[in-house]
């Protein structure tokens, strides 16, 4: 079983940047495909992107391509979210998420493909 702890959250202006950590531990890492995902206040929880366990594959919603980049460096057992350009509507709590899978290539982009969660990590983008 992983445990994910992300951290690098913070407050920023519309068109600043952020990177965000999540440091896994107890688990095969580079077995493991792993998400980002957010929710913002009164929101459901959606999809940011996702990285394959081989890290060759990756995905990302339609609202951060191009300006979110994800991810992984297995030495450092770590995934990572590059945030460029941020926007108001990025604000939300920023969750890591992991699950085992068989394939080099495969990702997941529904949250309940993830048995693995970190505890979250606020991004606040201001005007």
């Amino acid at each position: 079983q992983v445990h994910l702890l992300e951290s690098g959250g913070g407050a920023v202006q519309t068109g600043g940047s952020l990177k965000l950590s999540c440091a896994a531990s107890g688990g095969t890492f580079s077995s493991y495909t792993l998400g980002w995902f957010r929710q913002a206040p009164g929101k459901e929880r959606e999809f940011v992107a996702a990285v394959s366990r081989s890290g060759r594959s990756t995905s990302y919603a339609d609202s951060v391509k191009g300006r979110f980049t994800i991810s992984r460096d297995t030495a450092k057992n770590s995934v990572y979210l590059q945030m460029n350009i941020l926007k108001p509507e990025d604000t939300a709590i920023y969750y890591c998420a992991g699950e085992p899978s068989p394939y080099d290539f495969d990702y997941y982009r529904e949250s309940r493909s993830y048995r693995y969660w970190g505890q979250g990590t606020q991004v606040t983008v201001s005007s």
